[in-house]
């Protein structure tokens, strides 16, 4: 499809109409899923939706349409619902469009070579996950699911501002659920990986990964209810922080439904914690030249020295506080209007090894799970959540622990941070190494 051509018919359509301001939006992907069970193909999906998407502007009211046609009537039909959405909001002088600005050259988004890789092979690789997970460790027994994922795409842009640009990305990923047993106990371990390019994933990496997580939890005996010294792995470490992101968010912010309202410039995490969001991260999952409104993105640090330096905006957002915006209105695609959201979000990655993170602890918590997390209160930040792990005791990991409670404040949380690991991993486009607690309560038995 050529999408210049397309853009410039819809664009002809526009021109027509009494509107202060327009923006069209056009995506095309080709995506493929697969799950494998027990060395057979238990999923297969391929699809590769085309549309096509505009904002009008009107009287300072946005309207917004969408279509997965690319007909001339219903080109024509899309618009016209987006100017009776236009007609039924309500009027704000800071509706618009961003001007043009440079965007930043991002490589290595677009796996050449991904189509030429045929699907046999594709599914070789999600079978050889299910093996390698399965010969990893005589006590997992099953693999609940092995999966592959698969995206090529690729985005247009332009405006009535003269914003226009284009790109093209990939992505590759691949997961697993395996099931340990042992005398009656059962433990379930899952890991994944993800890259822009087929060679970047390593199937063994996730296997390996996947049964230690579920054997290494086998057994796992109960702690007494304490307060002490915790150490968060990378993947806990980011499911904290991912309820956190939303309030570095303007919109939450503004709203007065972010637990960071009003405390700019304060010291409100540890000394050690550098945070930002970066949409130009390379190899990032949420990395591009553009956001969702055609603003560049960037590098935005939001938290230096332990101090709240800044907010992500949007450019409705920015104008409310006369900022600029951080490039960071995001879309889920045609079908769905520029939000407020992050990039690449992450916690800087420190110096201290897995050893250093134990040393010197003499009775406290490694956890490696949590069960609810998504039950934290956004605006509070308290939270009161199931965990697993091992017990530390003089300094190394004594055994595996399970059927116990977490409970604090995620910013009193992160104000307790001793030491940042040098094992920053992303899970999806949120990111952490692991971190050491000062302390913690611990509800056991």
């Amino acid at each position: 499809m050529d999408f210049q051509q397309t853009a410039e018919k819809i664009e002809r359509l526009l021109k027509g109409r009494a509107l202060d301001g327009y923006e069209i939006m056009l995506g095309a992907s080709r995506n493929l899923s697969i799950e494998v069970k027990e060395q057979k193909v238990d999923t297969f999906k391929c699809s590769a939706p085309v549309g096509v998407s505009v904002r009008v502007l009107k009287d300072r009211r946005m309207g917004f349409s969408f279509s997965t046609s690319l007909e001339d009537a219903d080109l024509a039909r899309m618009i016209d619902n987006a100017v009776v959405g236009a007609e039924a909001q309500t009027a704000d002088e800071c509706h618009g469009f961003p001007l043009p600005a440079d965007c930043p050259e991002i490589g290595e988004m677009f796996d050449e070579g991904l189509a030429t890789i045929g699907e046999e092979e594709k599914i070789g690789r999600t079978m050889e996950l299910e093996r390698l997970v399965l010969a990893a460790d005589p006590r997992v027994r099953k693999v609940r699911k092995s999966s592959y994922g698969e995206s090529s795409y690729r985005v247009f842009l332009m405006n009535s501002q003269g914003v226009e640009g284009e790109y093209r990305g990939t992505s590759v990923s691949s997961s697993v659920s395996a099931i340990a047993e042992q005398n009656g106990d059962s433990q379930m371990g899952w890991d994944f990986g993800f890259s822009t390019h087929f060679a970047g994933v390593s199937v063994a990496e996730i296997a390996a990964r996947a049964a230690g997580k579920a054997a290494g939890l086998l057994g796992a005996g109960k702690i007494a209810t304490m307060r002490c010294p915790v150490v968060l792995d990378n993947y806990v470490a980011t499911e904290i922080l991912e309820v956190l992101a939303p309030s570095f968010l303007a919109e939450n912010v503004q709203k007065g439904k972010s637990l960071l309202a009003g405390r700019l410039g304060d010291k409100l995490f540890a000394p050690a914690l550098r945070i930002r969001d970066d949409g130009t991260l390379p190899g990032g999952m949420a990395t591009t030249p553009f956001d969702g409104e055609g603003v560049p993105h960037r590098d935005t640090v939001l938290v230096a020295a332990g101090e709240l330096r800044g907010f992500l905006y949007d450019t409705f957002c920015a104008c409310r506080e006369g900022k600029s915006s951080t490039g960071n209105a995001t879309r889920g695609g045609v079908k769905s209007a520029p939000h407020m959201g992050v990039t690449n979000f992450f916690i800087e990655k420190g110096v201290a090894t897995a050893a250093a993170l134990l040393d010197g602890i003499g009775t406290g918590v490694l956890i490696t799970d949590v069960m609810g997390m998504h039950t934290a209160n956004p605006v509070s930040g308290d939270f009161s959540v199931g965990a697993a792990g091992f017990l530390i005791e003089n300094g190394a990991v004594a055994g595996p622990v399970k059927g116990f409670a977490i409970a604090g404040n995620i910013l009193e949380l992160f104000r307790n941070v001793e030491l940042v690991g040098d094992d920053l991993r992303f899970f999806g486009a949120v990111g952490a190494p692991s971190l050491r607690i000062a302390a913690l309560d611990v509800s056991g038995t």
